[in-house]
């Protein structure tokens, strides 16, 4: 009987042997299953912080373009007033002359009115205004030129708008 108990002592311990020798692979299998993972993770991770970074790049590039756009409406718009305010000048000055003009019961004498009115405008800046240089002999009194707000509206100006 020594030897079947030692046949089977024998066959226990290999089996132990083959049960280790698995134990092992799983666990080398599992541990490389886990490296494979961690490197993984921190691909995802780089990706997401790089697509973060990228993010807040885009959020103030758009933020740098609508201050430009902003900065451009409210140009055109002081182009649009100093226009108006031109115009309503202009006007104001060719009225006054007008009325001002000899008539047949008058003298003969021939009487002049120097009206010259130069605007300058040019390329929105947002650092300096449009201006106009006006000079005006009757003087002429014109209505207050509109005001531009930040975000380029005018303002100071009747607008109807009906539905």
């Amino acid at each position: 009987m020594d030897s079947v108990s030692s046949i089977s002592s024998a066959n226990q311990y290999g089996l132990q042997q083959l049960k280790l020798q698995q134990a092992r692979r799983t666990a080398e299998q599992a541990e490389q299953t886990a490296q494979s993972l961690k490197a993984q993770a921190n691909d995802a991770q780089r990706t997401a912080q790089q697509a973060d970074e990228n993010a807040r790049s885009l959020a103030v590039q758009s933020d740098q373009a609508q201050e430009k756009a902003g900065q451009a409406r409210q140009g055109l718009a002081v182009i649009g007033a100093t226009r108006q305010t031109v115009a309503n000048i202009t006007k104001t000055v060719d009225q006054q002359a007008a009325a001002r003009l000899p008539t047949a019961t008058q003298d003969t004498e021939t009487a002049s009115v120097n009206t010259s009115v130069s605007p300058s405008i040019s390329a929105p800046n947002p650092n300096a205004a449009a201006s106009a240089s006006i000079v005006t002999t009757p003087a002429a009194s014109a209505p207050p030129a509109p005001v531009v707000n930040s975000q380029g509206q005018i303002t100071g100006k009747i607008i109807n708008i009906t539905a």
